[in-house]
This record gives structure tokens, sequence and C-alpha cells, in this order.
């Protein structure tokens, strides 16, 4: 599962974690089918999962490594 499922997962909806980030539930959809989520928008879902999903699992090419806590 990819980051980005999990959000939805943990949001329900695509269109619930479009809601929470501040973008269209048709670019989750398009993120979906690209593979990659949009970069700007890595920070603001790990926020909105309480850090559940991170920027690594959104976006290893920009954030290789987990930040240790």
């Amino acid at each position: 599962m990819s980051g980005l499922e999990k959000a939805i997962l943990i949001f329900g909806t695509q269109l619930k974690l479009a809601e929470a980030i501040g973008t269209s539930q048709q670019n989750i959809s398009n993120w979906l089918k690209a593979g990659k989520v949009s970069p700007e928008f890595v920070i603001p879902i790990e926020s909105a999962t309480s850090g559940r999903v991170t920027r690594h699992e959104l976006r290893p090419d920009i954030y290789p490594y987990e930040l240790a806590s």
C-alpha cells in the first residue's frame, strides 16, 4: 500500500483527504494514477495524518530517509 493509499484509508475517502489538505479530489485521483504526490502537499498530508503517513512514504525521492524522532 502506498503512502497516499494509506492516507486515503485514514480519512475514508479521497474527497475527505482532499478537503483536509486544501486540494481537490481530482488531484488526489491524479496522484494515485501518477504514483506521486505533488511535492507541495507532502507535508500537509503528513500533518493531516498526525504523522501516520510520513513524507518518506509519500515521496522517498525527495525525502529519502525517515527522520529520527
